[in-house]
């Protein structure tokens, strides 16, 4: 009697051409593979990444915290003084910048003092070397000499009492006069520098007005001696009184500054 195919079946080996079982492994990786993702899945990846990112940046920083709170006294207590040593150099440096800072600010102020003075010291040169004009409160001089009888020395005379009275500033007859300048001449024929003034001979002198007058009016004074020659004087005080001759600054031949 013939055997049924399920009679082999049971007792042998199955026909090669039956359906193979599919294990669970096989069901896992043909569900996973190849990929599906969809929009939504790669958003919550991408969200579920950053999350995981953040957390550990949090446990890390929480790490470092610990560390901190874990360490031994004595490591503490170096680490807080490295701080105070640190602040202390910051501190320093701060404190040093400051003073370099003041120190050049002061020097800018000295410097510009300094400019201020010499500038002012010029001038106070120029007016005395009759190289600037120069105005401010003195008097005026003016002799006549009808006579022709006024001698050179006698207007020398009263330019050295003006001197010792304090003037500052002085100019005969539009001739500045300076530490060099001299009178020359004979009498109604006066010189100043080698230059022919004539009369009336007016002094136009800068200084102290209470000063100046009462130098030129002692008894016997340059007043007396000029009226005993027939010569008249007259001196007025003034608030303002204007010396704009000029002499041209000189070069000297031979003398040099000793800084050169």
């Amino acid at each position: 009697m013939p055997m049924s195919n399920d009679a082999f079946n049971d007792g042998g080996e199955r026909p090669a051409d039956a359906p193979q079982e599919v294990t669970g492994r096989q069901r896992l990786i043909a569900g996973l593979w190849p990929l599906r993702v969809t929009r939504a899945q790669l958003i919550v990846a991408l969200l579920l990444f950053g999350l995981g990112l953040g957390l550990a940046i949090q446990v890390r920083s929480n790490s470092d915290s610990n560390a901190l709170r874990g360490a031994r006294q004595e490591d503490l207590v170096r680490i807080l003084d490295e701080v105070d040593d640190r602040t202390q150099r910051l501190e320093d440096e701060k404190q040093r910048l400051d003073a370099q800072r003041t120190e050049l600010e002061n020097s800018s102020d000295q410097a510009e003092e300094a400019r201020k003075q010499t500038v002012e010291k010029e001038r106070q040169l120029g007016v005395l070397a009759g190289t600037v004009a120069a105005h401010g409160p003195g008097i005026t001089m003016t002799v006549n000499d009808v006579g022709g009888a006024v001698r050179p020395d006698m207007l020398l005379d009263a330019l050295q009492e003006l001197r010792a009275a304090g003037a500052e500033a002085v100019e005969v007859n539009g001739v500045r006069v300076v530490a060099h300048t001299y009178f020359s001449g004979d009498a109604g024929s006066v010189k100043v520098d080698g230059g022919k003034i004539t009369s009336p001979y007016v002094f136009k002198v800068i200084g102290k007005p209470q000063d100046l007058e009462p130098a030129l009016n002692i008894p016997g004074g340059v007043v007396q001696t000029l009226e005993k020659e027939q010569a008249t004087v007259h001196v007025a005080r003034a608030d303002d009184i204007v010396v704009d001759a000029l002499r041209p600054a000189e070069t000297p031949d031979y003398a040099r500054s000793s800084g050169q």
